[in-house]
């Protein structure tokens, strides 16, 4: 059986809007969740810690992934 979604472009030409601003937003936050997790890490290593900083690297790393990867799913469950 195959699925068919019937989306016209009425509907699919403003989601396309809110998916890249979505996408600019999810950058920034990735991107300042980096430079912050590496900021607190920096600052914890001087002070001779910051092994639990590395889960908080990868929480944002995996947060960025799950973004990127929006898009494109969405993009192709509508375009089939």
């Amino acid at each position: 059986m195959e699925w068919t979604l019937a989306v016209g472009a009425d509907v699919t030409a403003p989601l396309n809007t809110v998916l890249g601003w979505m996408a600019w937003l999810v950058t920034a936050a990735g991107v300042l969740g980096v430079i912050i997790v590496g900021s607190r890490m920096a600052i914890a290593l001087r002070a001779g810690g910051g092994d639990e900083h590395l889960t908080q690297l990868a929480t944002v790393l995996g947060a960025c992934i799950i973004g990127a990867t929006a898009g494109p799913v969405v993009a192709f469950l509508l375009n089939g």
